[in-house]
């Protein structure tokens, strides 16, 4: 019993004194975080700088497509953020005798996975037939990572370098 209180005082004492500790600042109201700034309600909710009032459809890759010799975790980090519902798109050209290389597209189940590109555990989701025409599409309809790799040649196109992870955000509308 005595656990508890001690607890809840201790935990208050914290808050407190965190308080305290924002508001000593001597030039608190000349700040940038001054009140008007806290409690300024005439801007919430807050709004993303970049609003996306609808899902979008992303060429993965962009005008390369999903291919071998591309930086895909460059790309990625430069098309995101990737926003819930978001659709991903993965052209490649099927299997021919003038493509002796096709690709796939994976889902990994974890980071560890991703880095050593181990395709084990790894969900096949488009086989190399699927990125013809308009492409396979992919919706991140989930509020999780994915990871997204080429499982072509027993892993070497994910360990050269075709693969990449997404983690969607919810937009702010």
């Amino acid at each position: 019993m005595a656990f508890k209180h001690t607890h809840l005082f201790l935990t208050l004492l914290v808050i407190a004194s965190t308080f305290a500790m924002g508001l000593s600042n001597r030039d608190f109201e000349k700040s940038s975080k001054n009140w008007n700034f806290w409690f300024n309600y005439t801007n919430w909710p807050p709004r993303h700088p970049n609003p996306t009032p609808s899902s979008r459809k992303i060429i993965v890759g962009g005008s390369d497509n999903w291919r071998f010799g591309f930086n895909y975790t460059e790309w990625a980090m430069k098309s995101s953020p990737f926003f819930f519902n978001d659709t991903l798109v993965f052209k490649f050209d099927p299997p021919s005798e003038n493509n002796q290389h096709p690709h796939s597209v994976y889902l990994l189940p974890n980071l560890w996975s991703f880095l050593t590109c181990d395709l084990r555990w790894a969900k096949q989701v488009a086989k190399t037939t699927d990125g013809r025409g308009e492409g396979f599409e992919f919706v991140l309809n989930k509020w999780r990572p994915y990871y997204f790799a080429c499982g072509e040649s027993n892993g070497f196109h994910c360990r050269s370098g075709m693969k990449f992870f997404a983690m969607p955000l919810f937009p702010w509308y």
